[in-house]
C-alpha cells in the first residue's frame, strides 16, 4: 500500500477520536496543528461551519456560513497532485482549509492546513499534523471557489 494511503488511514482513525462537530452535523475536515491547536470544519447541512482552537476548550474561533457562501476547490483528476478545499469567509477573511497528496511518491506526507487570507491576500498558512488528519473534502456539494 503506497505510504500516504497508509498516513490518510492512520489519519482518519487518529482524528476520528477528536472530531466534535454538533448535532447531526458532519465533520469533514478535522486535525491537530503543529502548534497543538484543533481546526474542524463541519457541515450541518444549511451551514458549514469553521473552528480553531485548543483541544477540550472553547474555541478561539468559531464560524457558521450559510452553505451558499462557501465554496470548494477540488482535483480535477489532472497531474500528479491531488488537493482539495473549502473556503469560509468570515468579512474580509477567507479561512481555507485544504488537504493535498503527491499520489505518485512515497516520499512525502499529505499537507494539509489552512491558508488565512484577508482581503485576497495572504496572511498565515496554519500546517497540521499529517497523522491527526481527518477529512471528507473530495466531493463535497459547495460552489467552486473563484
Amino acid at each position: 500500500m503506497k505510504q500516504w494511503m497508509m498516513v490518510v488511514m492512520m489519519g482518519l482513525l487518529a482524528a476520528g477520536a477528536q472530531a466534535k462537530c454538533p448535532g447531526a452535523s458532519k465533520t469533514v475536515f478535522a486535525c491537530q496543528t503543529t502548534k497543538g491547536k484543533q481546526v474542524e470544519v463541519c457541515d450541518a447541512g444549511k451551514t458549514i461551519g469553521y473552528s480553531f482552537g485548543k483541544p477540550g476548550a472553547m474555541p478561539e474561533l468559531a464560524l457558521n456560513v450559510p452553505r451558499s457562501q462557501a465554496s470548494t476547490s477540488q482535483w480535477q483528476g489532472v497531474g500528479r497532485y491531488m488537493s482539495y478545499a473549502v473556503d469560509i469567509p468570515n468579512g474580509k477573511t477567507v479561512y481555507s482549509v485544504f488537504w493535498g497528496v503527491d499520489r505518485l511518491s512515497e516520499e512525502h506526507d499529505i499537507e494539509a492546513g489552512v491558508n488565512v487570507l484577508i482581503n485576497g491576500k495572504q496572511a498565515a498558512t496554519v500546517m497540521c499534523r499529517p497523522d491527526t488528519v481527518q477529512q471528507e473534502l473530495e466531493g463535497i456539494d459547495l460552489k467552486p471557489s473563484e
